[in-house]
């Protein structure tokens, strides 16, 4: 089998292309002509970053749904989705060159016009940008880590310019109020928009379950900064001077020398990790364009999408370019559409499911029971299995659960009673049957919800049918896409193998995985993983086997 494990990146690649994207645009753009400043700015941002650690959780959800648009929107919704998110990508792209083109010829190329300047940039920022996310990873990793580094270095240096008395002008100047509180929480906001983006890189993340891990970091990482640069700028300038630098952090720079002058000009040093980040922020709209446009269906990018953010840049639209109009957009167009975008692709996703209606009677059961106390289906009138194996058979298809000794794995088992058996198969043509006999002969309720290990047998998976047991499960709301997945050749005899603790198959295999340290873990496979490589190749990724001899159950890896 093809197991494609190609272009993938880590969750700290992931982590320091998040602080290389946003780090140099943030400390441009954020802090300049009073746009957020004094108290009013600090509880903004505070309070932003706790609403975008639970929006994060959120994108991270969409992901799926991201995967396959035109499958989850439709041919129509699916192009005019994508034409939204390519129209963010250019006006954020030629807006990162307008930034370019002032403050590079001011800071380091002085004669050097700013045109030619973002026309260089545009050429070195979209080659090779539609090559894979992988080569973006490898970038991050060897420079973000530097990147980062060396502002936290400069914010310490700048510690030793500040003055107190400096800071008690922002005090007594500022004023904490409830509009100006609210404008630095949309703005700030509107400027991590750009994270709304990250479901298309889930499928290239490892480990994409707990991607939103490294995302969380990064917001706080990001937003620890932006407090920090909010109480350094008044400490070194002054409050009357910062209301009237356009980039108070170019000045900055040009203090933040080592003790003792050891190098003269130091301040390029920090100007490169500036443009740096800002080149490799606009690399990756580029990367996201080609994206968008390849998931939307509206043919390739490499060549238009740089001539168009290019021209954009330097169209004058009167009132300051694209720079005057690119926060507007922001807060009035981008983010409303982009949060409507996000629901309906959620909603949509969810109605798409065959069994939505069972879904929505069961989420009413669980608020009936939550609010009203003892309702619904005691625990105790409910089936649990914690594996599952699947096959092929004579009639179809067989599926075999594996439930635990509830009694024995509660400590509650009395001595004087027998053992009950755990294993149940049931066949018949295509598993909506198979569902169908169980409720027509078992006397309780089966809850997937506690599935921990899904066991294929090598016929189902030989024949291809594994795709229509793929389409059951994705139909399945309680059965969770962390279970591990393994292969065998009988997974009736692997379910019906009893261990000598007493301990189910089910968690036996899970613990075979988990139990171990870092260096003993064997290499687990889930169904998320099979969902992706579905999509991704229409193959399935190796999966751990199973074999079954005198000394036990003997798991070996991909």
């Amino acid at each position: 089998m093809k197991f494609a494990e190609n272009n993938r990146i880590s969750h700290r690649q992931m982590y320091r292309q998040m602080n290389l994207t946003f780090l140099a645009p943030f400390l441009l753009c954020l802090f300049g002509r009073g746009q957020l400043q004094g108290l009013s700015g600090l509880v903004g941002i505070a309070a932003a970053v706790v609403v975008l650690l639970f929006y994060v959780i959120f994108l991270i959800r969409l992901g799926p749904y991201y995967a396959d648009m035109e499958k989850t929107a439709g041919s129509v919704g699916c192009r005019l989705i994508g034409i939204f998110l390519i129209v963010y990508i250019l006006l954020t792209g030629a807006y990162l060159l307008a930034v370019t083109e002032e403050v590079v010829p001011a800071s380091l190329l002085t004669g050097v016009s700013g045109r030619w300047i973002s026309f260089f940039a545009v050429i070195v920022c979209s080659f090779g940008a539609h090559k894979g996310m992988q080569r973006r990873g490898r970038m991050a990793e060897v420079s973000g880590g530097f990147l980062l580094g060396g502002i936290l270095l400069m914010m310490i240096l700048c510690l030793g310019q500040s003055r107190f008395s400096y800071f008690q002008e922002m005090l007594t100047a500022s004023f904490l109020t409830g509009a100006g509180c609210l404008k630095s929480f949309y703005g700030i906001l509107c400027a991590f928009s750009g994270i709304g983006l990250i479901p298309f890189v889930l499928e290239n993340v490892e480990k994409q379950g707990s991607a939103w891990k490294p995302a969380v970091l990064g917001i706080l990482t990001l937003g620890g900064i932006l407090l920090g640069m909010l109480l350094l700028f008044p400490a070194v300038f002054g409050w009357q001077r910062l209301l009237t630098e356009p980039y108070p952090v170019l000045p900055l720079l040009a203090g933040a020398d080592l003790p003792g002058n050891v190098l003269a000009r130091f301040d390029v040093l920090w100007m490169g990790f500036l443009i740096y980040s800002l080149l490799f922020a606009i690399g990756s709209l580029f990367h996201y364009g080609h994206q968008i446009i390849r998931r939307s269906h509206l043919g390739t990018g490499r060549f238009w999408l740089a001539a168009v953010m290019y021209f954009l840049s330097i169209w004058d639209f009167g009132a300051g370019g694209i720079s005057g109009y690119y926060g507007s957009y922001l807060a009035y167009i981008f983010v409303p559409g982009l949060l409507l975008i996000q629901i309906f692709l959620m909603l949509r996703g969810k109605l798409r499911r065959k069994k939505r209606a069972a879904a929505v009677t069961a989420s009413l059961l669980m608020l009936s029971l939550f609010f009203t106390g003892c309702s619904g289906i005691e625990p105790e009138k409910r089936m649990y299995p914690l594996a599952l194996g699947v096959n092929t058979s004579e009639n179809g298809f067989s599926m075999t659960y594996g439930m635990p000794d509830l009694p024995q794995a509660t400590g509650q088992e009395k001595q004087e009673e027998s053992d009950s058996t755990s294993v149940l198969t049931i066949e018949g043509e295509n598993f909506s049957g198979i569902e169908a006999a169980y409720n027509r002969s078992q006397e309780k309720y089966l809850d997937m919800g506690h599935l921990q290990v899904l066991i294929l047998g090598n016929d189902i998976l030989e024949n291809g049918k594994w795709v229509l047991l793929l389409d059951y499960l994705e139909q399945e709301p309680y059965v969770g896409e962390n279970v591990y997945v393994f292969r065998t050749e009988d997974p009736r005899a692997v379910l019906d193998w009893k261990s000598k603790s007493g301990t189910s198959v089910g968690e036996y295999l899970t613990g075979l995985l988990e139990n171990r340290t870092s260096g003993q873990q064997k290499r687990g496979v889930t169904l998320r993983q099979l969902y992706h490589e579905r999509y991704q190749s229409g193959t399935l990724p190796a999966m751990p086997e199973i074999r079954l001899d005198q000394a036990g159950i003997q798991v070996y890896d991909v």
